[in-house]
């Protein structure tokens, strides 16, 4: 067990303790049976009843889903007045406020107008372009979400940080009129600056940069760093900025998206985050393993659309929509739908296209997710498919970033496994790679991880790609992750120790939470 596991098994055992102890002191106490404790005990008992009921209500109100529920009522019943407090803090669903909910952006351009017109003349001959399965799918993310199904594109598949990094750069370096820049975690480190140069030498050219980073997420980030791109002529805002990272009213409701646009031509979009770990340079992950594209033509539109919606909810200004969706010269080839979810919506539009991908599925499964702690509905979905004959495989990291997460992970494993889903551990570092193809024929990649935090709190944006030659391009890299991996086998995982038992428990307990 690794320092850092160790470190926080006691984090989290220790209020356990404290309240056992507490309760011993109680029962000591008790035998006294003194006439004021008797009455300090009854006064107790009714604060404490009344404090039950009204977390239960408060919790009920919120309509959440049954796991996060009991998940949360566990915490306030446990930890009586502290739980309520880090309830009120941190886990509030119903705390999505008018600004939230209805974070829409009034003056999209003229382009969606004009994709909605030819999607439906189009749609007609959808049947004989493309297969059963990406159809059915097009159409619900068109109907949950209105992504539009977009024809003219060009997808590169990048699997390597160190390469992505440096094409990103190269790309920024040649910009000429707008640069769009945001990602939920930004690094002063050595990446970090890099990127930070690149963006102050192309502002002080006179072109537009617009950085976007998210309050949380890159809550490291100094001041100075920020000041040194404001003076230069970068436009810099936060996403839904915090008083301190872990006692904000908008704490929950993080931009996972990660999204590089240059000149309304070229887009980045993928996993990968703005920091030295993501290019190995961190002796604890090793090698890190991520997944990015390289999108041209109206994909990259849409990522514009995404992240000037949430560029002007966060304050931000356009100086003019023109020069973000410049006329494009890609002739047909990748089919493609760019789709964003988050707490501004009821509807999971991420998670409903995993389920149905995965619903439908009726050759193999890929799935690579750092996290795998599933909603009900996504496990059911891939045990269903497995235990129908579908091969699924999901490959998952074998060392921790997140402690509680981790544990979680692990929770699952055992009934996958019984189910005859395939489970492959990644030892050659740390794959934070989130991709899911199906059959051959399209896939999903991009921000989203298969956790309720990315299903329901975060805001995220994938790419749904139907490109028999992209997905194989996936496919690739998913067999090579596979021969890095080791598979995990049912009767020996069932041999483990007894605390890593414990743990997994309390890692699927707090797992909502987190």
């Amino acid at each position: 067990m690794t320092r850092k596991r160790k470190t926080g098994a006691l984090i989290f055992i220790a209020p356990v303790l404290i309240i056992a102890i507490a309760v011993i002191v109680l029962v000591f106490l008790d035998v006294f049976n003194t006439k004021l404790f008797l009455q300090i005990k009854s006064v107790f008992g009714f604060v404490f009843n009344f404090y039950v009921v009204a977390a239960v209500i408060l919790v009920f109100l919120e309509k959440r889903n049954p796991q996060r529920m009991i998940s949360w009522l566990l915490v306030l019943v446990l930890f009586p007045g502290v739980g309520l407090v880090f309830y009120l803090t941190f886990g509030r669903s119903f705390r999505k406020s008018y600004r939230v909910k209805h974070k829409r952006m009034d003056d999209y351009p003229k382009w969606l107008e004009d994709m909605s017109r030819r999607d439906i003349e189009w749609l007609d001959t959808l049947d004989r372009d493309v297969d059963d399965l990406s159809k059915t799918l097009i159409q619900l993310l068109q109907s949950n979400s209105e992504s539009r199904l977009l024809l003219k594109n060009k997808v590169k598949v990048m699997a390597d940080g160190a390469i992505t990094f440096m094409v990103m750069l190269e790309e920024l370096e040649k910009a000429q009129s707008v640069i769009n820049f945001m990602f939920f975690i930004i690094k002063e480190d050595d990446l970090g600056n890099r990127f930070k140069d690149v963006l102050i030498e192309k502002a002080k050219q006179g072109i537009e940069v617009n950085f976007l980073y998210d309050a949380v997420g890159s809550w490291k980030l100094s001041q100075t760093y920020k000041n040194e791109l404001s003076e230069a002529g970068v436009n810099v805002r936060a996403f839904l900025p915090v008083l301190t990272p872990f006692a904000s009213r908008n704490f929950n409701y993080r931009n996972h998206r990660k999204i590089v646009t240059i000149d309304g031509q070229v887009g980045f979009v993928g996993g990968l985050n703005i920091g030295d770990e993501y290019v190995g340079k961190k002796e604890y992950f090793g090698y890190w393993r991520d997944t990015h594209l390289m999108l041209k033509g109206e994909s990259v539109y849409a990522l514009n659309n995404i992240f000037l919606d949430d560029w002007v909810f966060s304050g931000g200004h356009i100086e003019s929509l023109d020069k973000h969706y410049p006329p494009q010269n890609i002739e047909r080839q990748t089919l493609m739908q760019i789709v964003s979810s988050g707490p501004d919506s009821d509807k999971h539009v991420i998670m409903q296209g995993f389920f149905k991908m995965i619903a439908s599925a009726k050759k193999s499964i890929c799935i690579t997710s750092p996290y795998l702690v599933p909603e009900d509905a996504l496990l059911v979905a891939i045990k269903t498919a497995a235990l129908s004959g579908v091969d699924v495989k999901i490959i998952i990291p074998d060392v921790a970033d997140h402690f509680m997460v981790y544990w979680a992970n692990q929770s699952y494993i055992e009934n996958l496994l019984e189910n005859k889903v395939k489970i492959y551990a990644y030892k050659g570092g740390f794959i934070h790679a989130k991709s899911l193809l199906v059959d051959g024929v399209c896939a999903s990649v991009g921000t989203a991880n298969l956790d309720i935090r990315s299903m329901e709190l975060n805001f995220e944006v994938n790419a749904f790609i139907y490109d028999e030659s992209v997905v194989s391009d996936l496919r690739n890299d998913f067999e090579e992750d596979l021969r890095r991996s080791e598979k995990i086998v049912l009767e020996e995982f069932k041999k483990r120790k007894f605390y890593r038992k414990v743990l997994e428990v309390f890692g699927r307990l707090v797992s909502p939470l987190q």
